[in-house]
């Protein structure tokens, strides 16, 4: 799979091609649109938020793929979007 950073805000997004388009990561788009100094918390956080509010399950309609990170692969998924 073809990997990329992109840069918003001076923050670094990960992002992988799966099936002819881009998937991004979850955290790091949420790193770099809240600057949250931890956007793992905030993503569960907001999962759990929305379920109760909304009765949406968001990981359900976020994909698992590897990312690199750090310059090696993660043995963990992460959750990404379109």
């Amino acid at each position: 799979m073809e990997q990329k950073l992109v840069v918003f805000q001076n923050k670094k997004i990960r992002r992988v091609m799966h099936n002819e388009e881009w998937w991004f990561s979850v955290v790091d788009v949420i790193e770099a649109l809240t600057d949250s100094l931890k956007p793992r918390d905030y993503w569960y956080a907001m999962k759990i938020r929305v379920k109760s509010e909304d009765e949406v399950e968001l990981s359900t309609i976020c994909r698992q793929l590897k990312l690199e990170s750090a310059g090696y692969w993660q043995n963990k998924s992460q959750p990404l979007i379109l």
